[in-house]
């Protein structure tokens, strides 16, 4: 049980914390180039996505709630999966405006982060159902 614990929260802390670490600087929040109206849906995601991640680890770790908050996170890590499939459709990117792009082996980090994310989580509920067969 504490090891589903500390995947799920491992994960959560991906999006509470290293997300807007990595977005509150000048290529995000503070980007001179961005309009103000991107500015504050930026902000709103980042203070929601760490507001869900706050209640998703006093699910995990005060009610026990491990399918809750795994199916929450799923929405979160899984939402930006969705959102980049899709960056064609809108003109979305994962590149700076000077056209680098941070990569791990040339995959994009939110990518190589979330794409494991969402799999871990996929594989702890699907332990969980398995465990209860």
């Amino acid at each position: 049980m504490i090891t589903k614990k500390l995947t799920i929260s491992f994960v959560i802390l991906l999006y509470t914390i290293a997300v807007p670490v990595l977005e509150i600087n000048d290529t995000h929040v503070f980007n001179p180039d961005w309009t103000p109206h991107a500015k504050i849906h930026e902000v709103w995601q980042l203070i929601t996505n760490s507001t869900v991640g706050i209640f998703c680890l006093w699910l995990v770790w005060v009610k026990n709630e491990l399918k809750t908050s795994i199916l929450l996170s799923m929405l979160v890590t899984g939402g930006f999966l969705l959102a980049y499939s899709l960056q064609n459709l809108y003109g979305g990117s994962m590149k700076y405006l000077d056209g680098s792009e941070k990569t791990v082996l040339g995959i994009n980090i939110g990518v190589v982060g979330f794409g494991l994310a969402f799999i871990l989580l996929s594989a702890t509920i699907n332990s969980d159902k398995s465990n209860r067969n």
